[in-house]
């Protein structure tokens, strides 16, 4: 993983984000800039 990236800090638990769901093969949480009430990542 890359020092620099966004997605992998949220991973590790570096940065934080809102979780929404998270299994062994995905992960989703809310855009920080949301366009509607549903908008994901």
């Amino acid at each position: 993983m890359s020092d620099s990236c966004l997605f992998c800090k949220i991973i590790k638990g570096e940065i934080k984000s809102e979780i929404v769901f998270e299994s062994d093969d995905c992960i989703a949480f809310k855009d920080i800039n949301p366009v509607s009430p549903t908008h994901l990542l």
